[in-house]
């Protein structure tokens, strides 16, 4: 009697960049702009046989107090032009951009996606974001604030906005006939109304070839998680634990039935770190030297001032925690905040557990900043992925390597193979389209039909 098929592993590749995971001042990491950067961490991912390679994107430098001291992801080339550069120099690997819907319009991005998956063969994915601060407006004509409700009600509609243009071409609405004369049978009409948007012309290209692109989404409050499982194909996350896996990995999963959609219509890929060792004892080691390099003396400090909004510029990164409470009114920090809780609470509850576990102002940081992090010999990280796949908190993982661009090629020589061997993870792959990959269905054929070359 056999047993319960394993479920498949999908694994992306973010590219590190500048954020706070990237161990920039390591001797190993190399440019974060050039060329050749973004072309090895992609051929590397390609080797690997991995899903797809996943780019963020900044909009604007964080300034805090008065300067440019953070490690987010900011100075990169632009998300199009680097996809697009790629996809001459790959052959499957799918290729993600994130995208901000608060600050683009519908046809720009139907357009622009499209573009890039006629050119890939069907490989482009768009994840899905939104910006609620005015400090990013700045850069943007229309600029402004969106409350938290009101960006996903944008972003939904952008996204309706694009998929009404994907879908404006019939599947055989473009035909090729150059005996006949012939180009196009059928003159696409594209008319959408919504309450922000009001689109009335024929989109400029016909079907791509996945029918229209991936997407993405990004986001963990209730309104993201609906939104996730109305329109999504992936969505983007992070959990810490298996159990807090199982938890979301259910409650999107569940939504998905009153939007006419299958579990299967949908994958949860968390973001994950990982370390290796030639030992468990050795990887633990190199996670901790690595959390060392990732948490500066000076990024605790920076990152602690986010909360207490002052000056902590005399505090000993290696003493204990402020004697002052927070300045809950400051803000010292313009941009993407990561404490959008009561800085009152949220240091409360430092406190406790810096006191319980005699941790100094680094030290805590290092705990309350760790994403989900895979840390052992190659076998012991491919169990643990493993794992949380065959148990349901996840689909696969976005895995964010610590050094630019070869952090993620001793994944792929170790533990894909590893992968493999337990029968989880592919040999080759099967399709030559990112939903191919995915598993996901195809919402059309591609459109191109040459009447008189199949004539001839």
């Amino acid at each position: 009697m056999t047993g319960k098929p394993r479920k498949q592993i999908h694994l992306a590749a973010h590219f590190p960049g500048v954020n706070n995971t990237t161990v920039w001042a390591d001797p190993a990491s190399k440019s974060q702009v050039d060329f050749e950067s973004f072309v090895h961490l992609a051929r590397t991912a390609e080797r690997g046989l991995f899903d797809f390679f996943f780019l963020a994107e900044g909009l604007r430098l964080r300034e805090h107090l008065g300067r440019i001291h953070d490690l987010d992801v900011v100075g990169r080339p632009d998300t199009f032009t680097v996809l697009n550069a790629l996809a001459g120099v790959t052959e499957r690997l799918g290729l993600a951009g994130t995208i901000n819907s608060t600050y683009n319009e519908p046809f720009e991005l139907a357009k622009q996606f499209a573009s890039l998956d006629h050119l890939s063969g069907g490989r482009a994915a768009w994840n899905v974001v939104t910006s609620s601060d005015a400090f990013t407006g700045e850069n943007f004509r229309r600029g402004g604030y969106l409350e938290h409700g009101q960006r996903y009600r944008r972003a939904a509609e952008v996204v309706e906005a694009t998929r009404a243009l994907w879908d404006s071409w019939p599947a055989d609405a473009l035909v090729v006939d150059r005996a006949a004369g012939v180009f196009a049978r059928e003159v696409p009409e594209t008319r959408f109304r919504s309450t922000q948007f009001d689109i009335d012309a024929p989109f400029v290209l016909p079907r791509s070839p996945q029918g229209h692109p991936v997407l993405l989404q990004a986001g963990d409050s209730d309104e993201g998680r609906e939104f996730g499982a109305s329109a999504a194909d992936a969505i983007f996350t992070g959990h810490g634990t298996l159990e807090a896996g199982r938890t979301f990995y259910a409650d999107v999963k569940g939504r998905l039935a009153k939007y006419g959609r299958a579990p299967e219509d949908l994958k949860i890929l968390p973001a994950a770190t990982f370390v290796l060792g030639d030992s468990e004892a050795d990887a633990h080691d190199r996670a901790r030297h690595i959390r060392l390099q990732q948490v500066s003396p000076q990024t605790a400090i920076a990152f602690l001032e986010q909360v207490w909004g002052r000056d902590l510029s005399g505090y000993d990164p290696d003493g204990p925690l402020p004697d002052v409470e927070p300045d809950a009114a400051a803000t010292i920090t313009r941009g993407r905040v990561r404490h959008t809780k009561d800085p009152l609470a949220v240091a409360k509850a430092w406190r406790e557990k810096a006191e319980a576990e005699k941790l100094s102002i680094r030290e805590l940081i290092i705990e309350v900043t760790a994403r989900q992090q895979f840390v052992g010999t190659p076998a012991q990280v491919a169990a643990r992925i493993d794992e949380y796949v065959q148990s349901d908190a996840a689909d696969g993982f976005i895995l964010v390597p610590h050094l630019t661009p070869t952090g993620l090629d001793e994944f792929v020589d170790r533990v894909v193979p590893e992968l493999q061997e337990r029968g989880s993870f592919r040999t080759a792959y099967t399709g030559t389209t990112l939903r191919d990959h995915l598993g996901l269905r195809h919402p059309h054929t591609h459109p191109l039909v040459t009447e008189g070359a199949r004539a001839s």
